[in-house]
Protein backbone atom coordinates (compact mmCIF):
# COMPACT_ATOMS: atom_id res chain seq x y z
CA UNK A 1 0.00 0.00 0.00
CA UNK A 2 1.46 3.67 -0.79
CA UNK A 3 1.59 6.33 1.60
CA UNK A 4 -0.53 9.72 0.86
CA UNK A 5 0.59 10.97 3.99
CA UNK A 6 3.49 11.62 6.19
CA UNK A 7 3.64 13.09 9.70
CA UNK A 8 7.28 14.48 11.03
CA UNK A 9 8.16 15.04 14.60
CA UNK A 10 9.81 18.55 15.44
CA UNK A 11 11.88 18.54 18.42
CA UNK A 12 14.96 16.76 17.80
CA UNK A 13 13.71 15.05 14.69
CA UNK A 14 13.76 18.09 12.21
CA UNK A 15 16.61 19.39 13.91
CA UNK A 16 19.81 17.41 15.44
CA UNK A 17 19.66 16.24 19.36
CA UNK A 18 23.00 17.79 19.71
CA UNK A 19 22.31 21.19 18.79
CA UNK A 20 21.74 22.16 22.88
CA UNK A 21 17.59 23.32 21.89
CA UNK A 22 15.76 20.45 23.69
CA UNK A 23 18.60 21.32 26.41
CA UNK A 24 17.74 24.31 26.82
CA UNK A 25 13.90 23.86 26.76
CA UNK A 26 14.52 21.12 29.54
CA UNK A 27 16.13 23.83 31.82
CA UNK A 28 12.62 26.18 30.97
CA UNK A 29 11.00 23.93 32.10
CA UNK A 30 12.93 23.27 35.63
CA UNK A 31 12.25 26.88 35.89
CA UNK A 32 8.85 26.41 35.31
CA UNK A 33 8.19 23.98 37.89
CA UNK A 34 10.68 25.58 40.52
CA UNK A 35 9.68 29.36 39.89
CA UNK A 36 5.85 29.20 38.48
CA UNK A 37 4.98 25.44 40.41
CA UNK A 38 7.07 26.09 43.52
CA UNK A 39 7.78 22.74 43.56
CA UNK A 40 11.74 22.37 45.48
CA UNK A 41 14.83 22.56 43.32
CA UNK A 42 15.89 19.35 44.92
CA UNK A 43 12.88 17.29 43.48
CA UNK A 44 12.59 18.90 39.80
CA UNK A 45 14.69 16.32 37.87
CA UNK A 46 12.81 13.29 39.18
CA UNK A 47 9.22 15.11 38.84
CA UNK A 48 9.84 16.19 35.03
CA UNK A 49 11.33 12.59 34.84
CA UNK A 50 7.83 10.58 36.08
CA UNK A 51 5.73 13.24 34.23
CA UNK A 52 7.00 11.97 30.83
CA UNK A 53 7.72 8.35 31.86
CA UNK A 54 3.97 8.44 32.85
CA UNK A 55 1.82 11.61 30.92
CA UNK A 56 3.82 11.31 28.00
CA UNK A 57 4.95 14.89 28.52
CA UNK A 58 6.06 17.51 31.72
CA UNK A 59 2.48 19.28 30.93
CA UNK A 60 0.06 16.35 30.59
CA UNK A 61 1.64 15.08 34.10
CA UNK A 62 1.00 18.62 35.78
CA UNK A 63 -2.78 19.01 34.28
CA UNK A 64 -3.64 15.85 35.67
CA UNK A 65 -2.33 16.48 39.05
CA UNK A 66 -2.25 20.09 39.63
CA UNK A 67 -3.84 23.54 38.15
CA UNK A 68 -1.55 24.80 35.18
CA UNK A 69 -2.45 27.50 33.26
CA UNK A 70 -1.54 25.73 29.85
CA UNK A 71 -0.80 28.74 27.75
CA UNK A 72 1.20 30.06 30.01
CA UNK A 73 3.34 27.04 29.92
CA UNK A 74 3.99 26.73 26.81
CA UNK A 75 5.04 30.15 25.97
CA UNK A 76 7.41 30.24 29.13
CA UNK A 77 9.11 26.89 28.45
CA UNK A 78 9.57 28.05 24.70
CA UNK A 79 11.27 31.27 25.08
CA UNK A 80 14.10 30.66 23.90
CA UNK A 81 16.23 32.61 21.00
CA UNK A 82 16.00 29.96 18.43
CA UNK A 83 18.94 31.17 15.96
CA UNK A 84 21.14 30.27 18.95
CA UNK A 85 20.57 26.72 18.07
CA UNK A 86 19.17 26.15 14.88
CA UNK A 87 20.27 27.07 11.32
CA UNK A 88 18.02 26.97 7.63
CA UNK A 89 18.94 23.03 6.36
CA UNK A 90 18.84 23.77 2.51
CA UNK A 91 19.38 19.75 2.32
CA UNK A 92 16.83 18.80 4.58
CA UNK A 93 14.26 21.55 2.41
CA UNK A 94 15.05 19.59 -0.78
CA UNK A 95 14.02 16.77 0.42
CA UNK A 96 10.61 17.37 2.25
CA UNK A 97 10.10 19.76 -0.97
CA UNK A 98 10.33 16.67 -3.09
CA UNK A 99 8.02 14.12 -1.43
CA UNK A 100 4.97 13.45 -3.38
CA UNK A 101 2.68 12.98 -0.55
CA UNK A 102 1.17 15.45 2.02
CA UNK A 103 3.06 16.29 4.92
CA UNK A 104 2.25 17.32 8.43
CA UNK A 105 3.96 18.78 11.85
CA UNK A 106 2.99 16.24 14.42
CA UNK A 107 4.41 17.77 17.97
CA UNK A 108 3.16 17.33 21.82
CA UNK A 109 4.75 21.36 21.27
CA UNK A 110 1.82 23.71 20.42
CA UNK A 111 1.80 25.53 16.91
CA UNK A 112 3.58 28.85 17.81
CA UNK A 113 6.83 27.06 19.09
CA UNK A 114 6.66 24.80 15.84
CA UNK A 115 6.00 27.45 13.58
CA UNK A 116 9.16 29.40 14.51
CA UNK A 117 11.30 26.20 14.64
CA UNK A 118 10.51 26.12 11.05
CA UNK A 119 11.06 29.67 10.33
CA UNK A 120 14.76 29.21 11.45
CA UNK A 121 15.20 26.12 9.45
CA UNK A 122 13.83 27.89 5.87
CA UNK A 123 10.95 24.85 6.17
CA UNK A 124 8.31 27.27 6.05
CA UNK A 125 5.49 26.57 3.20
CA UNK A 126 6.48 22.87 3.04
CA UNK A 127 4.08 21.35 4.98
CA UNK A 128 0.46 21.01 5.00
CA UNK A 129 -0.45 21.67 8.67
CA UNK A 130 0.29 21.65 12.00
CA UNK A 131 -0.82 18.84 14.30
CA UNK A 132 0.00 20.37 17.80
CA UNK A 133 -0.55 19.75 21.37
CA UNK A 134 -3.94 21.46 20.71
CA UNK A 135 -5.30 19.25 18.37
CA UNK A 136 -5.43 15.88 20.45
CA UNK A 137 -6.03 17.54 24.04
CA UNK A 138 -6.38 16.40 26.36
CA UNK A 139 -3.85 13.23 25.25
CA UNK A 140 -0.55 13.25 23.74
CA UNK A 141 1.90 11.15 21.79
CA UNK A 142 2.36 8.20 22.30
CA UNK A 143 -1.05 8.06 23.41
CA UNK A 144 -3.19 5.87 21.30
CA UNK A 145 -5.64 9.20 21.49
CA UNK A 146 -3.34 11.67 19.73
CA UNK A 147 -2.81 9.74 16.60
CA UNK A 148 -6.74 8.98 16.12
CA UNK A 149 -7.70 12.71 16.71
CA UNK A 150 -4.54 14.12 14.66
CA UNK A 151 -5.78 11.78 11.88
CA UNK A 152 -9.15 12.76 12.13
CA UNK A 153 -8.09 16.62 11.94
CA UNK A 154 -6.37 16.07 8.59
CA UNK A 155 -9.40 13.66 6.90
CA UNK A 156 -8.95 10.40 8.57
CA UNK A 157 -6.69 8.48 6.61
CA UNK A 158 -5.96 4.97 7.02
CA UNK A 159 -3.05 4.89 9.00
CA UNK A 160 -1.55 2.05 6.38
CA UNK A 161 -1.22 4.77 4.08
CA UNK A 162 0.46 7.30 6.63
CA UNK A 163 4.39 7.40 7.60
CA UNK A 164 5.91 8.80 10.98
CA UNK A 165 8.96 9.69 11.32
CA UNK A 166 10.15 10.97 15.45
CA UNK A 167 13.10 10.42 17.38
CA UNK A 168 11.19 8.63 20.41
CA UNK A 169 11.31 5.31 19.91
CA UNK A 170 7.96 4.96 22.10
CA UNK A 171 6.45 6.95 19.87
CA UNK A 172 7.36 5.12 16.87
CA UNK A 173 6.22 2.16 18.34
CA UNK A 174 2.63 3.16 19.49
CA UNK A 175 2.02 4.48 15.85
CA UNK A 176 3.59 1.17 14.45
CA UNK A 177 0.93 -0.99 16.52
CA UNK A 178 -1.48 1.43 14.77
CA UNK A 179 -0.77 0.62 11.54
CA UNK A 180 2.04 3.66 10.37
CA UNK A 181 4.91 2.75 8.59
CA UNK A 182 7.20 4.05 11.23
CA UNK A 183 10.75 5.92 10.81
CA UNK A 184 12.81 6.23 13.84
CA UNK A 185 14.94 9.12 13.62
CA UNK A 186 18.68 9.96 14.98
CA UNK A 187 18.74 5.98 15.95
CA UNK A 188 20.62 3.54 13.97
CA UNK A 189 18.97 0.37 15.28
CA UNK A 190 15.14 -0.13 15.07
CA UNK A 191 14.66 -3.27 16.93
CA UNK A 192 10.59 -3.41 17.65
CA UNK A 193 9.97 -0.11 17.85
CA UNK A 194 10.31 0.80 14.31
CA UNK A 195 10.05 -0.35 10.94
CA UNK A 196 13.05 1.39 9.80
CA UNK A 197 15.89 3.93 11.01
CA UNK A 198 17.26 7.33 9.36
CA UNK A 199 20.19 8.78 10.14
CA UNK A 200 20.54 11.08 7.03
CA UNK A 201 18.01 13.10 5.71
CA UNK A 202 19.30 12.65 2.15
CA UNK A 203 18.60 8.85 2.44
CA UNK A 204 14.76 9.39 3.40
CA UNK A 205 13.87 9.29 -0.12
CA UNK A 206 15.68 5.88 -0.42
CA UNK A 207 13.24 4.48 2.28
CA UNK A 208 10.25 5.70 0.78
CA UNK A 209 10.84 4.16 -2.12
CA UNK A 210 7.68 2.80 -4.29
CA UNK A 211 5.63 3.54 -1.04
CA UNK A 212 4.86 7.19 -2.26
Amino acid sequence: MRFNTILFDLDETLYPSTSGLWMAIRERINAYLRDRMGFPAEQIEVLREQFFRDYGTTLRGLQANYSVDMEDYLAFVHNIPLEKHLHPDETLRKVLKALPARKYIFTNADSAHANRVLNVLGLQGIFDGILDVHTFAPYCKPMPESFELALLRIGSPDPRTCALLDDQARVTFAARQLGFFTILVGKDTAGENADTTLEKWIDLPGLLDGRI
